[in-house]
C-alpha cells in the first residue's frame, strides 16, 4: 500500500507540474504575441495616422497665414502709394488748400490702414 500511494503522489505531482508548465507554454505563445503586436501595430497606424494629420493641419494654417500676410503687404503697398501720390501738392493748388487736403488724406490713410488690418483679422479669427 505504501508502494501505491508513492505512485499516486508521484503522478499527481507531475501532472500538476505538466498542467503548470503547459499554462506557462500557452501564455507564452506566439499567437498571443501576435496579437499583442497587431494591437501594437493599429496603436502605431494610429499615431502615425494623427501625426501625419495634425503636421497637415499645421501646413495648411502656415500656408493661410502666409497667405493672408502677402495679401495684407500689398493692400498695404497700394495704400501707401496712392497716399504718398496724393500728399503731394497739384500744380496751382494754394498753401492752406493742400494743407487741408493733406490732412482730409492723412484721416482717410489712417482709416484705411485700419480697414486692412481689421479685414485680415477677420478672415483669421473667423476659422
Amino acid at each position: 500500500m505504501n508502494n501505491i500511494m508513492k505512485k499516486i503522489m508521484i503522478y499527481s505531482l507531475v501532472g500538476i507540474m505538466q498542467v503548470g508548465l503547459g499554462t506557462a507554454v500557452i501564455e507564452a505563445s506566439p499567437r498571443d504575441h501576435d496579437e499583442h503586436f497587431e494591437g501594437n501595430r493599429d496603436h502605431h497606424w494610429q499615431e502615425e495616422h494623427e501625426r501625419h494629420e495634425r503636421e497637415r493641419h499645421e501646413r495648411h494654417e502656415r500656408e493661410r497665414h502666409e497667405r493672408f500676410e502677402r495679401e495684407r503687404h500689398h493692400r498695404e503697398e497700394v495704400e501707401n502709394r496712392r497716399h504718398e501720390e496724393e500728399m503731394h501738392r497739384h500744380w496751382g493748388e494754394g498753401y492752406y488748400a493742400w494743407m487741408e487736403r493733406q490732412r482730409i488724406e492723412n484721416e482717410r490713410h489712417d482709416e484705411a490702414m485700419r480697414r486692412i488690418a481689421h479685414d485680415i483679422l477677420d478672415v483669421v479669427l473667423d476659422h
